[in-house]
């Protein structure tokens, strides 16, 4: 079945806030074996809202429709999809009262009046319960297409996508399908779609898919069948091969398991500490390890050594390194990691220093270079690292990769197996 995404508001179509809600709903589409083939962004505007509503009828069986369904004037998608389905508008006398609880909950005692017409659905329409805020969704369901409205605010969308949308699109699948995300760092996606290819081109029940990500690649591995459980045992050898061809490069096949987790459970199997020094990144890494619960029994310091007196006070960069070297040099990162296992006490360090730019940067030492270094038991290095893209894309690029030296440096050590670098593959 073809679905097709019709984003509402003019915010989305001048660039004022990122479209989060479609990459949301076309990610939960695909998981559900559905079709995406057209995204369209649309302002508030009736009769352009319309001949997109109308468009998408004729050539999908399914329209997810974001935005749009709040109380303010420039809301419109509702009685838009009215209009085009022939259809009244009508007052739900559910939709009223859970209304007068949100704002009662809320303690606030006068509900303006253009709240009311949130409560009018179109007549024959199935309402969808906003759990997180005021508007409800809506499910239009005509001869040849089923249009679904969600609120635009991606908190109240998600929220009803997964409790409420996802269930019924379900019922409308004839099979079941079934989706493995095996995930990898330290290894590039030209390398990863080479050794995959032979198996993407034989597809057809499961299909292979490679998505790059910053500094990891993911593989979908999706499959249908007349069963959950036929659709799992055809996805199950595809997965297998994967782990076969790429090792331990590979660190999780669950969706919702990230690069961080992964490290940090890694962490906590061998009991081991660990400490960050971050110049360039300026706590971005630390950031990502303490998102995991959990991670305080493996962290115990985290620093930001963004000046030279920092290096020096803080983690015992010797000062004829950085005036012979350069605070971004392989000798200052392993300095960097040393000094913290020293000084704090971790069984291992992790450290970043580079030039994120957009100044700064030299023929010899361009923006973009970054030495990663960590100290681990007796073992000290550091790897050079060129990036490129605007400042904040050197930056996650240097946390990404750092977490994957440090997964790594974690297996050759306590678990005793050698990876080769692939990462530029």
């Amino acid at each position: 079945m073809i679905v097709e995404l019709i984003s509402v508001g003019t915010e989305i179509l001048m660039g004022n806030i990122v479209n989060t809600n479609a990459a949301y709903l076309a990610e939960q589409c695909t998981m559900l074996g559905y079709s995406v083939y057209y995204q369209t962004t649309v302002g508030d505007n009736e009769k352009r809202l319309s001949d997109a509503i109308k468009t998408a009828m004729t050539r999908a069986d399914i329209i997810l429709l974001s935005g749009g369904l709040g109380p303010t004037m420039d809301d419109i998608t509702k009685e838009t999809v009215a209009k085009v389905c022939g259809l009244k508008l009508i007052e739900d006398e559910k939709v009223r009262e859970h209304i007068k609880r949100y704002f009662i909950n809320r303690k606030i005692k006068k509900i303006t009046d253009n709240n009311w017409k949130q409560t009018l659905v179109p007549e024959g329409a199935k309402v969808v319960e906003n759990s997180n805020g005021t508007a409800p969704g809506i499910i239009v369901e005509t001869k040849d297409c089923k249009i679904i409205l969600m609120p635009g605010p991606p908190n109240e969308l998600t929220v009803m996508m997964e409790e409420k949308i996802i269930p019924y699109l379900k019922k409308l699948q004839t099979n079941v399908f079934y989706t493995s995300m095996v995930k990898m760092s330290g290894i590039g996606e030209s390398y990863v779609e080479n050794q995959l290819m032979d198996l993407m081109k034989e597809q057809t029940n499961p299909t292979i898919a490679p998505y790059a990500k910053e500094g990891e690649v993911h593989i979908r591995v999706t499959a249908q069948g007349k069963s959950k459980e036929e659709a799992m045992a055809l996805v199950q050898p595809a997965v297998k091969e994967i782990y076969h061809r790429f090792g331990e490069f590979v660190f999780t096949d669950k969706e919702d398991v990230t690069l961080e987790q992964n490290v940090i459970e890694l962490l906590k199997k061998h009991g081991a500490t660990l400490s960050t020094v971050e110049s360039c990144t300026g706590g971005l890494l630390t950031g990502r390890l303490v998102n995991v619960s959990g991670a305080s029994s493996v962290i115990k310091q985290g620093l930001i050594t963004y000046s030279n007196e920092a290096k020096m006070t803080l983690v015992d960069v010797q000062e004829n390194t950085l005036n012979e070297y350069g605070a971004v040099s392989e000798q200052t990162a392993k300095e960097m990691a040393q000094g913290a296992v020293k000084r704090y006490h971790t069984d291992i360090a992790i450290s970043i220093t580079g030039i994120a730019g957009p100044e700064g940067g030299s023929k010899e030492k361009p923006v973009g270079l970054v030495y990663i270094g960590c100290c681990i038991g007796k073992h000290v290095f550091a790897k050079e690292f060129h990036f490129t893209g605007n400042r904040s894309k050197i930056r996650e690029a240097s946390v990404a990769n750092a977490l994957t030296v440090l997964r790594h440096a974690v297996l050759e050590v306590y678990e005793g197996k050698v990876i080769e670098n692939k990462s530029e593959q």
